[in-house]
């Protein structure tokens, strides 16, 4: 399936931040091909949760040792946060041959392509975990939440499967609620500003906390209604 008409081309920015080390260099070479997802796979695992853009890492893992039955795939496409999720799972020296944790696979490229790739309703869970703002209007386009985007994340939600979304960004924050008005696919479950306990944190939230910010934490449910 490809994206829809009206779906930006582009969300993130920037690939790679400082130069990357030897290590981190076999990281994505010997480690990262290991555990890449491949969506063409018949059946796919279920359950089987999405996080898009997971940072550092520290969510994506969380979740994968609190629910240790569920396929997890976690998509980024900076390579300096790849290798920090990968550093945490092999010892150095060992990036082609140490054991992997089962059950969790990774994603480096437009978590949007892996979206357009999946069959329907195959979905249990989706994380958007402190997204990248982009707070200039004209750049809004490139944000994940987006009203073209319902639809095309609605598509392979299962009825009634949560997507989780926490931002500290109040642009980011009226921009969510505003997309979630008056629209078919999700009904809102919660919107708190207080860190649900089955949430695990991210250095993302302990930012925003340190520089006085107030993330909000919502969860949207996919409807279950015929034709949403």
């Amino acid at each position: 399936m490809t994206l829809p008409e009206g779906v930006p081309l582009r969300l993130y920015g920037r690939r790679r931040g400082h130069p990357l080390r030897p290590r981190q260099e076999r990281l994505l070479a010997e480690t990262l091909p290991r555990l890449r997802f491949d969506p063409s796979q018949r059946p796919l695992p279920d359950p089987l949760w999405l996080e898009v853009g997971f940072g550092g890492g520290e969510h994506a893992l969380a979740q994968r040792e609190a629910h240790p039955e569920v396929t997890l795939v976690a998509s980024e496409v900076f390579e300096n946060g790849i290798c920090s999720l990968l550093s945490r799972l092999v010892p150095d020296g060992e990036e082609a041959s140490a054991p992997l944790p089962p059950r969790l696979f990774l994603w480096p490229q437009d978590a949007r392509d892996l979206i357009a790739a999946l069959p329907d309703a195959s979905l249990s869970r989706l994380f958007l975990m402190f997204p990248d703002p982009w707070p200039k209007a004209r750049h809004a386009k490139r944000r994940f939440v987006h009203p073209a985007m319902l639809p095309v994340v609605a598509r392979v939600l299962k009825p009634g499967a949560e997507w989780r979304i926490a931002s500290d960004d109040p642009t980011y924050q009226d921009w969510v609620m505003e997309t979630f008005r008056d629209q078919r696919h999700f009904e809102q479950v919660s919107c708190v500003a207080l860190r649900p306990e089955c949430w695990p944190p991210t250095r993302y939230e302990q930012k925003a906390l340190r520089e006085g910010r107030t993330p909000f934490y919502w969860v949207f449910r996919r409807a279950r209604k015929k034709g949403a």
